[in-house]
């Protein structure tokens, strides 16, 4: 992988992550948010736990305060009965025996007790007379009245839509145990002040219930109705209340059946709302929030604030760690901050003088054997030149030779300095790459003409078949876009060596050489594609073929020529490949940017590396001049 992908990787990889000081002001609003909630829950459950309880008990102390009443108006009811039962004229009026003469006396009486309810009956029970503070005594009374007599245990006397409590005493001629039964009175009351007895004091709402019909309560008669029709109301008891909805409001209902006490069938519903209580809870749930809320905010503030006194030294020592990276050894490394912070920056300072000393040894020692391995490489060129230029001169001093030969030896002298001015050229080419790119518009067909021309004269040239092709010269356009803004002397190196390397490749036995140089165009970039017929490159040197001073399989050259190649194309904002590489087909591929930026491209990093760490352009340019 590139520095560039390693680099590009790294800033996605930042892109993608969370500040920590984001991190931490989230997790605490996060801690905040689900405390409150599961605060807010369990002080709810815990409210309507105790509201149910409280009401539960009020509506216990409610079922008990009315059955205490009752028992005392009972009480005061068989006491009046027992004083009219007393009354002479009133025992007078029942031996007479007459219906008539009954019923009008009996007013008088039903006036001296005040009572709502007022009957006499004879002593075979039959009802004589009977007086109602609401409507006339019907038949459903009478009834009533009759069920009442018939059974003396019953004090409750339903009569349509009326409820009465009632006390009955029989009336006797002389004692109870010796006298003469003469007939009955029935003395009652109406429920309804015994309602409001028990709704006002305990803050609850009571009704009496008969067979799906309202008889009486403190409720509105919508609510009533609605009451009477709900079945649930039967399974909620004083010491297990049940939970109804009557419209709007929702009420924990207790009943007592009274059905035994009563002329037919008869429950008392005592309710207490939930509406008081749930306002409480909803004022107190608004409080709980608030205080959540006030608490996100100031933590929130607080936490930031913290978390940024504790990350901003991480910052800056991130940016000092990414400054490094890039080469910067001076950056400043923080030296404030929490305890751990600290340690982190003296030990990263520590490494990175440790990693300066020791890139300090190794450029040394990369120095000595890059001067190493150049040596090595142009040391058997040189000598072979050298030797050449040696043996022939002396040729020269013969007296005794032909024009012929001495043209053959000059020629030969000639071509070992042409070598030797070529590695030179190199040479300082490899050591000055980066530090003189001068740009124009150039043709870039033109600059491949030119290269094939050179090639074709280079004695590892001869005898191959070099052709070229490009876009139409017919058609302007496609030669205005084959035209880019480059150093035109080093892409014409480029080509050259590309071509040259070619040219030098293996060849199968019998097998004709021959390159072909296509040009092709497209949005971005200009591209060539140099295609030989060799064997194809070794696979061992694959992997470092752009490295300098490598070479396979070839009888000269410093193995420069495809690194030089590296780097022009890098710093042309582009690069070389091996495309591909088998028998019969060899592609290099080298891209040129069609437009480059107003700052230079970087200069490829084995140059700068090789060219600031050896003194090859000093001496080198010192030996050219003498050649």
């Amino acid at each position: 992988m590139s520095l560039d992908s390693h680099r590009d990787s790294g800033i996605d990889s930042e892109s993608r992550g969370f500040r920590t000081h984001l991190l931490l002001v989230l997790a605490m609003a996060m801690v905040i948010v689900i405390v409150t909630g599961l605060s807010l829950l369990l002080i709810r459950d815990r409210l309507r736990s105790d509201v149910t309880r409280n009401l539960s008990q009020d509506l216990s102390r409610s079922v008990t305060a009315f059955e205490d009443i009752q028992a005392e108006r009972l009480a005061a009811l068989d006491r009046e009965n027992a004083l009219l039962a007393n009354l002479p004229t009133l025992k007078a009026l029942m031996t007479s025996r007459d219906d008539l003469t009954i019923q009008d006396g009996a007013v008088e009486f039903w006036n001296i007790g005040g009572n709502d309810l007022f009957a006499l009956a004879d002593s075979s029970g039959r009802v004589v007379a009977a007086y109602t503070r609401g409507a006339p005594a019907g038949t459903a009374m009478r009834q009533g009245l009759a069920a009442l007599l018939a059974a003396p245990g019953k004090h409750y006397l339903i009569d349509g839509s009326a409820l009465y409590a009632c006390s009955l005493r029989p009336l006797y001629f002389g004692t109870a145990e010796n006298g003469t039964l003469l007939g009955y009175v029935v003395s009652g009351a109406s429920i309804e002040r015994t309602v409001r007895q028990i709704s006002h004091p305990a803050g609850v709402d009571a009704a009496f219930l008969s067979d799906g019909r309202s008889l009486a309560g403190t409720l509105d008669p919508a609510a009533l109705a609605g009451l009477a029709a709900q079945p649930l109301l039967l399974a909620g008891t004083p010491a297990n209340p049940a939970t109804i909805q009557s419209g709007p409001t929702r009420y924990l209902a207790a009943t007592q059946d009274l059905s035994r006490s009563a002329t037919a069938s008869l429950q008392l519903v005592v309710l207490k709302s939930f509406a008081p209580a749930e306002q409480s809870i909803r004022h107190i749930d608004r409080m709980i929030l608030s205080v959540g809320l006030l608490a996100l905010v100031c933590g929130a503030a607080l936490m930031l604030t913290l978390s940024r006194l504790l990350t901003s030294p991480l910052e800056e020592l991130s940016r000092s760690v990414r400054a490094f990276g890039t080469g910067d050894g001076e950056y400043r490394i923080p030296r404030y901050g929490t305890r751990e912070v600290r340690q982190l920056s003296a030990a990263f300072s520590a490494m990175r003088h440790e990693i300066q000393q020791a890139n300090r040894a190794l450029l040394e020692s990369e120095r000595l054997a890059t001067i190493g391995r150049m040596a090595s490489s142009i040391s058997h060129d040189f000598r072979h030149y050298l030797a050449s230029i040696y043996a022939n001169a002396e040729f020269l001093l013969a007296g005794r030779i032909s024009e012929k030969e001495r043209a053959e030896i000059f020629d030969e002298i000639r071509n070992a300095v042409l070598g030797s001015t070529e590695m030179i050229e190199s040479l300082l080419i490899f050591s000055r790459t980066g530090n003189s790119v001068t740009r124009s518009l150039e043709s870039i067909p033109r600059l491949i003409e030119q290269a094939i021309t050179l090639v074709r004269v280079h004695p590892d040239g001869e005898g191959v078949r070099i052709a070229a092709r490009c876009p139409d010269a017919s058609e302007p356009l496609a030669m205005r876009e084959a035209v880019a803004s480059v150093d035109g002397k080093q892409i014409e190196r480029a080509i050259f060596n590309l071509l040259l390397n070619a040219c030098q490749a293996k060849r199968t036995e019998g097998q004709s050489p021959h390159v072909l140089v296509r040009l092709e165009v497209d949005e971005h970039f200009l591209i060539l594609n140099i295609i030989d017929n060799g064997v194809g490159v070794p696979d061992s040197v694959r992997s470092r073929l752009f490295d300098p001073f490598v070479s396979e399989g070839k009888q000269k050259g410093t193995g420069l020529g495809l690194t030089l190649v590296s780097c022009i194309a890098a710093e042309h904002g582009g690069a070389v490949t091996l495309l591909s590489s088998r028998p019969g087909e060899t592609i290099f591929q080298m891209k040129i940017a069609r437009s480059i930026p107003a700052t230079s491209a970087e200069s490829h990093p084995t140059v700068e590396r090789i060219a600031e760490s050896t003194p090859i352009e000093q001496s080198v340019s010192h030996e050219s001049l003498h050649t």
